[in-house]
């Protein structure tokens, strides 16, 4: 579906992609990695036809740069910043639906499952929006669509432990349909996410490799933590995940079986006062 065939980028003579070599077929959920630096949005700019390059860029047959228009339709890009967009939630929607011949009411849909009310919103300049509710209105966007590849920029970035659950599940009933291109600064955040991982370094691909496809998107972990002692720091940081105590050292919960990671590394932090993690996984209603 995507081939990039030795592509090269230069921005004032620095080369930041160097005979970029990749193939991406249906069925790939990736991660795409790196450091800030490494090439990871460049890449994806040159896929979405925004930048020149040397070398080849196909997405499903076509070139992004002369027929953008064609395959923008078959793109839900998320991007890492929100742009300054001073239009009203509403037409912003109607809008982005115009474009690829989408139902925008699809696109509220989405919107509201991530826990926002379109009716509030519909009028409020995009851009006056908080971090999370323009990261919501993005994914709805991209989402809310039959979409072929989807390209997210740390999709999840913004978004609450609930609204990760959620997209999470979104993402599952899309994963048979579309292509995935996830770019993360960190593969802990992605990891259940994906079946392949793409690392690059400098402008090149330093690692590809096809990665154990087992964890069900939809699934959540019902979880208890017990901790040695009450701690103001632990509870505040347990208690952004929903987590709940009766006598602040036996926590109740539940996390998304694809933020398994993210949040062993929040409690690692706490190990010193750690007792007790058990974490039974259930597949969500």
């Amino acid at each position: 579906m995507i081939k990039f065939d030795n592509v090269k980028k230069t921005f004032r003579r620095t080369e930041v992609l160097k005979g970029l070599n990749l193939d991406i077929k249906k069925g790939d959920r990736i991660a795409l990695v790196g450091s800030n630096g490494a090439g990871k949005t460049t890449m994806i700019r040159c896929l979405l036809g925004e930048y020149t390059c040397e070398g080849l860029v196909l997405v499903n047959g076509k070139n992004p740069r002369e027929e953008r228009t064609l395959v923008l339709k078959d793109i839900g890009f998320v991007p890492q910043l929100p742009p300054p967009l001073k239009m009203p939630v509403g037409q912003l929607i109607e809008f982005s639906a115009s474009l690829c011949d989408a139902d925008p009411g699809e696109m509220i849909s989405v919107l509201e499952r991530l826990g926002l009310n379109f009716d509030e919103l519909k009028s409020r300049p995009f851009v006056k929006l908080s971090g999370g509710q323009k990261q919501k209105i993005l994914i709805s966007i991209a989402l809310g669509r039959e979409a072929k590849i989807l390209i997210l920029d740390e999709p999840a970035a913004n978004l609450d432990p609930e609204a990760r659950h959620i997209f999470f599940q979104l993402l599952a009933e899309k994963k048979d349909e579309a292509v995935m291109l996830i770019s993360s600064h960190r593969l802990d955040e992605v990891a259940a996410l994906v079946n392949r991982v793409i690392e690059m370094d400098q402008g090149i691909v330093v690692l590809d490799d096809r990665v154990e496809d087992e964890i069900d998107l939809n699934s959540v972990l019902k979880s208890e933590i017990k901790i040695k002692r009450v701690d103001d720091a632990f509870a505040k940081a347990i208690k952004a995940w929903n987590f709940e105590s009766e006598n602040g050292t036996d926590w109740q919960g539940q996390v998304a079986g694809p933020d398994r990671l993210r949040f062993l590394g929040v409690l690692s932090r706490y190990a010193a006062i750690l007792q007790d993690i058990h974490m039974e996984e259930k597949t969500s209603d």
